[in-house]
């Protein structure tokens, strides 16, 4: 599709110019002027680095349809010192294979599907927008009344729209500001879709803090690591997040919560 694929290079400019402008002279050991105009690197200066002309790069900013080969879009990851997830990003929004790609992980067995219930930790099973396919009943008893309410529960909505959210996760705008540069990476492959479009455009939309760091165009892998809920009933519970990928379901995800002593 043309919009798709205008959509995406805007998309691909967006993101470059975010990165670059996060980079200063000093951290690739250039000679810094003593009065600059632009924050962080020219775009002279990265096309330099990354050897291509500067009116080429400019085009490639300005999300004009221009060929990029995988060599010069590594070298271009590697001046913007993009970690794996932003470098993966990356090369998704341009449609083109990283030629330093890492092979895939195994992924669960897609009978996970069915045992949802059979865990005794507060597990869920999320889809490609984040709503909540499955859960069990220890993740409802941690969400408190949450998931027996919602109709479509969805994890962003709960992060974002229920009041509730900001009492019950623990440092919440450290966390909200993640789950975002995590659904941006989780989505990258899918965001010239109408269905991802909707969604963020629904998002942004209804939500300021959404809307805010959406803008950031930060980019996260979903790491484990532990989460701290403020239960209103049960107190202060600690919790080591885990993240599955049942195989033959690449659109789902099954997040488990193991209690932490």
């Amino acid at each position: 599709m043309e919009s798709d694929a205008i959509s995406s290079q805007k998309a691909l400019g967006a993101f470059l110019r975010a990165h670059r402008e996060r980079i200063t002279p000093e951290m690739l050991g250039l000679p810094t002027a003593t009065r600059r105009r632009t924050s962080g690197l020219r775009r002279e200066e990265l096309a330099q680095i990354s050897g291509i002309s500067a009116t080429w790069y400019t085009w490639i900013e300005q999300g004009r349809e221009v060929s990029i080969s995988p060599c010069t879009l590594a070298r271009i990851a590697t001046a913007l010192r993009l970690g794996h997830a932003e470098r993966h990003y990356l090369f998704t929004l341009a449609h083109i294979t990283d030629p330093e790609k890492e092979q895939p992980q195994e992924t669960v067995n897609a009978a996970v599907l069915q045992s949802v219930h059979q865990i005794t930790v507060p597990c869920y099973l999320l889809d490609l927008t984040w709503n909540m396919v499955a859960w069990n009943p220890q993740a409802e008893e941690l969400f408190c009344d949450w998931l027996k309410q919602a109709k479509t529960p969805n994890l962003l909505h709960f992060m974002f729209f229920h009041p509730q959210a900001k009492v019950l996760v623990s440092d919440w705008e450290n966390r909200a500001r993640r789950v975002v540069a995590e659904f941006r990476a989780e989505t990258s492959h899918h965001q010239g879709t109408e269905e991802i479009r909707a969604f963020v455009r629904n998002m942004t939309h209804n939500s300021e803090a959404f809307h805010h760091w959406w803008k950031q165009q930060d980019v996260m892998a979903r790491e484990g690591g532990e989460r701290t809920f403020s239960h209103p009933q049960q107190g202060e519970r600690h919790f080591q997040q885990v993240t599955f990928y049942p195989a033959e379901h690449s659109g789902l995800k099954l997040v488990m919560l193991m209690p932490l002593c």
